[in-house]
């Protein structure tokens, strides 16, 4: 068993100890950045890599991929805390009766997305694929419109939407917020409910989405909401994967009903080499990279919702078992 401790100065009856379940290899990205953020918050810990005692458990730190599947033997377990934003993968796991906290690291996941989500808005509001990709070197001057007159619509307003959708439209576009419950963000029009849904594509010339994958969300992009977007509509998804009907989005592709199609999501990953998206000339794979957990922002993050449990606080990103979310 691999033992790294923190804080040597307490005596050993006060370390917290603190299993990294994740796949092999990172632990080696985030020893150093974990082992920094717990210092600075004085947290004296013992982190293991393998649970011999797993009774003696505090915390679990955990991402998909580690081979942890059942949680029942982790019973002085506070809370596990996922190193990702979806929790789709742990969240029904029947044994996890402890706390989930999802990771929201706003210097990390959020900028990236943020900055992902805005430069293919731009790259599809500018036309600028006419110009990078132009082997007749056409002379075209046709200016492309400004931010003020495209319709943009973020579908999910939780932290990573909704901070996309406010970056979108503080560059000036016309900025449409669509969520399953009732939100409410300052100079962002939202929508709520099917109905809400159906009048905000029917003006979506750009949807991005940032949905998480649920029951209630799988397929929400069907041919018939499909149906519903203007004709040459963009849609950009680097939310999940299942969040689109792979089948319907291609045949709105083929017949010019979605203009282009930019994907960092898919229903199985990496997408596997024959997959007809990686040929479709209206549509852009990028490998799931528009918000990637980097280590030294998510071990703050992490180790902030363990102070707040040490503390007696309830912590931020609580999920919601029966919202998934």
């Amino acid at each position: 068993m691999s033992t790294s401790r923190v804080n040597q100065d307490p005596g050993p009856d006060v370390f917290t100890k603190i299993l990294f379940s994740a796949p092999k290899g990172m632990w080696q990205t985030y020893a150093r950045p974990l082992t920094a953020a717990l210092e600075a918050t004085g947290i004296g810990a013992e982190i293991v890599l393998s649970a011999d005692a797993p009774e003696t458990v505090d915390y679990i730190i955990y991402a998909p991929g580690g081979g942890l599947e059942d949680f029942t033997p982790f019973s002085r377990a506070k809370a596990v805390l996922s190193l990702w934003a979806g929790v789709d993968r742990i969240a029904a796991n029947p044994t996890l009766t402890q706390s989930l906290i999802r990771l929201v690291d706003p210097e990390g996941l959020t900028q990236g997305m943020v900055e992902w989500v805005t430069g293919h808005v731009l790259r599809h509001h500018l036309g600028m694929d006419r110009h990078i990709l132009n082997p007749d070197h056409r002379w075209d001057q046709t200016p492309p419109p400004l931010a003020g007159d495209r319709h943009v619509t973020v579908l999910g307003l939780g932290q990573l939407g909704a901070a996309c959708a406010r970056a979108l439209s503080g560059i000036g576009f016309q900025v449409t917020g669509w969520s399953r419950s009732k939100k409410s963000i300052p100079g962002i029009v939202c929508a709520d409910g099917i109905d809400g849904l159906k009048s905000v594509l029917e003006t979506a010339e750009i949807a991005i989405l940032l949905l998480p994958r649920t029951p209630a969300t799988e397929g929400l992009l069907n041919a018939q909401r499909l149906g519903w977007m203007p004709r040459g509509a963009v849609i950009l998804n680097p939310g999940r994967g299942a969040l689109i009907d792979d089948a319907a989005l291609l045949a709105a592709l083929d017949s010019g009903r979605i203009g282009h199609a930019t994907l960092d999501v898919f229903h199985t990953e990496p997408l596997p080499p024959a997959h007809p998206f990686w040929s479709h000339p209206r549509v852009t794979v990028t490998p799931h990279i528009a918000a990637a957990t980097r280590p030294e922002t998510a071990a703050r993050a992490v180790v902030r919702a363990m102070a707040q449990i040490e503390a007696g606080a309830t912590p931020h990103h609580l999920v919601d078992r029966a919202q998934g979310y």
